[in-house]
């Protein structure tokens, strides 16, 4: 069959032949037809393999042995992975997808929706407050924007350092305010759009960014990180936390059963929200040019057309 190889450590994946899978006890045979490409795919990539050659992860949206229409998750079973025309995933991440949502939809609002939505739920937003999302440009940031709204928030404002994909989100209409990061007074700026200051910040890149987020919130603000793209150290006082509240959360170490309900929540919020977020898709051949996409920071969730 045809996938997307790694074949080995630091090798970026590329368009070839690969053994069909095996079949395996509690696993489900998915013909895939699309799959998704994101931060973690980067990243982790070569971390996550435990053999050489390998086929690169990711989720995706295909069709069971039974027909079923289904999600599955990054979790196939080593050495296969999405990026293939099959792959094998243990049953209890293979869930069914409904009609009426289509394929990009049913991939944005798993792991980047749930990496949103945690968060913000466990920032319990009041009614009315000012919201603020680092890193808010690629796709968990423009589903928080979109989420937080949802949640209550009153004004919402996102941050990052590329001021084109950033006056992307006010065209939307997805943001009432918009800081681009990276200036002489990083905390000057984002104060400018906070009004008397930002009750919950939502913080995917950690690092300075962070710091200067946190420095422009008021007293009794939630802070909640999930991503360390800026950096994961971080030099604050103890009056920078004084009557704020700032907690990690990891949002993919649930269970199964777990996750597959917080995504059919999100799957609702969708429907009802229209909620949407910007996409790249690119054929199976043409894995290099989306690893390379990736890389860069696309500001749109990647997708990639396998099969169907």
């Amino acid at each position: 069959m045809k996938a997307a190889v790694i074949a080995g450590q630091g090798v970026a994946p590329v368009y070839g032949d690969f053994p069909e899978p095996e079949p395996a006890k509690d696993c489900v045979m998915i013909d895939v037809e699309t799959a998704g490409l994101g931060g973690w795919d980067v990243l982790g990539a070569y971390r996550l393999a435990v053999q050489y050659p390998c086929v690169l992860r990711g989720e995706g949206v295909g069709r069971a042995e039974d027909g079923r229409r289904v999600y599955f998750g990054e979790r196939s079973v080593a050495p296969w992975g999405g990026w293939a025309e099959r792959t094998i995933v243990p049953a209890a991440e293979v869930w069914d997808v409904p009609d009426d949502v289509d394929d990009r939809t049913a991939i944005t609002m798993a792991i980047a929706g749930t990496g949103a939505l945690v968060p913000l739920e466990s920032a319990a937003i009041k009614p009315g407050e000012n919201v603020l999302i680092l890193g808010a440009t690629g796709t968990l940031g423009q589903l928080a924007l979109q989420l937080a709204r949802i949640l209550g928030a009153g004004r919402v404002v996102g941050a990052s350092r590329n001021a084109t994909a950033l006056a992307r989100l006010r065209e939307r209409g997805i943001a009432d305010g918009v800081v681009t990061m990276g200036t002489e007074d990083d905390v000057a700026a984002l104060k400018s759009e906070a009004g008397d200051g930002y009750d919950v910040v939502l913080d995917l890149v950690c690092g300075a960014p962070m710091v200067a987020a946190l420095k422009a919130t008021r007293w009794g603000a939630r802070i909640v990180t999930v991503g360390t793209g800026a950096g994961a150290a971080i030099n604050i006082s103890a009056g920078d936390l004084l009557f704020r509240t700032m907690t990690v959360v990891g949002t993919g170490q649930r269970p199964p059963a777990d996750r597959e309900q917080i995504w059919r929540r999100l799957l609702d919020m969708a429907r009802e929200h229209a909620i949407t977020v910007d996409h790249l898709e690119y054929d199976l051949p043409r894995i290099g040019d989306a690893w390379d996409a990736q890389k860069a920071g696309p500001h749109a969730k990647i997708t990639g057309r396998i099969t169907g």
